[in-house]
């Protein structure tokens, strides 16, 4: 039996960082967890991109980063011990649709709620200074939140978080925590009693939300069951499952009508935009004109969710091809 340890660095106001902790405490993989600061910067300066978490695995010279990637790496290392990806093909699709859904459009929920309120804004970068400054003190602390806190701020429309967006990012959350608040407990997860990469993607996302001050409010007066649930799923080493995608059946189908009519809609005006090389995607989502610049990270993300559809078997492809339709995100795959 190997004892050596996974080595992880990252923050803990990162939503990446905290579903990549999630995942490895869950499927009981030993693992050293390390806040990024002035300390680790030596080991990881030459990492590139310099993106949290960046996981170094056992024997390995070789850090990696990117939660998603990291998750199915860690699939391939570790098969069949207690996976995260439901067994059943179709299901493993939507897992990964819900999932990126919730990596790519969820975090302009949490980018914008953390950001955009000046108090919970002076919070929230008070909070993330001393996470990766823990040395610093008094007027250097003070200056570095400032710093932070200008320099996000002045990021929000880059995102898309701008006050034009803002009533249709904050509907979609509240929509998100009411599908969310009545379907989830300590034993049920989206595809059964067991959580999936998706539940750990809308886990770290939602880590943030239901702790920076304004979003906790809002997640405690429409659905706070989200908060316990989030705190369940930080250490779910204890949890024991099945995949039953019969169980939140209902709740799925609202997330993917999510999908359908938030974010794959976000994806195409965006590779539209990169392909005309403009400097702004304009697109309509639930009746809001929506815009913000294009990336392409986010082009990278559509291709891979095409990519997997097309591997997809015929057969499979049938199957989950009415749930699709149900959602209003078949077209998108046609």
């Amino acid at each position: 039996m190997n004892l050596e340890p996974y080595r992880l660095i990252g923050a803990n106001p990162s939503p990446y960082s905290r579903k990549l902790r999630a995942i490895l405490r869950y499927r009981r993989l030993l693992h050293i967890w390390k806040v990024g600061s002035a300390d680790t910067l030596p080991e990881v300066a030459h990492v590139r991109p310099k993106l949290v978490p960046m996981l170094l695995a056992p024997g390995e010279s070789e850090w990696r980063v990117d939660s998603t990637p990291l998750a199915y790496w860690l699939e391939e290392r570790h098969p069949g011990e207690r996976s995260i990806i439901p067994d059943d093909p179709a299901q493993a699709f939507l897992c990964h649709l819900l999932e990126d859904f919730a990596d790519e459009w969820i975090s302009k929920q949490m980018f914008h709620y953390r950001w955009h309120e000046d108090a919970t804004a002076l919070w929230a970068a008070q909070w993330i200074v001393r996470d990766s400054l823990p040395k610093a003190h008094g007027p250097a602390l003070q200056q570095a939140a400032k710093f932070f806190h200008d320099r996000q701020r002045s990021r929000m429309a880059m995102v898309g978080c701008t006050p034009a967006n803002a009533p249709l990012i904050e509907a979609s959350y509240q929509r998100l925590l009411s599908l969310l608040g009545p379907a989830v407990s300590a034993g049920r997860y989206l595809f059964g009693t067991r959580p999936s990469l998706a539940d750990f993607a809308l886990y770290g996302q939602l880590a943030q939300l239901s702790l920076d001050p304004w979003p906790q409010r809002v997640c405690r007066e429409i659905a706070p069951a989200v908060e316990a649930w989030v705190i369940t799923l930080d250490d779910a080493a204890g949890i024991n499952g099945e995949w039953q995608p019969e169980l939140l059946a209902t709740t799925r189908a609202g997330l993917l009508e999510m999908v359908g009519a938030e974010y794959l809609p976000f994806l195409s005006a965006n590779q539209q935009a990169l392909a005309e090389g403009r400097s702004e995607l304009v697109v309509s989502i639930r009746g809001h004109e929506y815009r913000q610049a294009p990336f392409a990270y986010q082009e990278k993300c559509r291709v891979e969710l095409l990519r997997r559809w097309a591997a997809l078997p015929e057969a499979t492809r049938h199957a989950v091809a009415p749930v699709l339709d149900a959602a209003g995100c078949a077209g998108w795959f046609a």
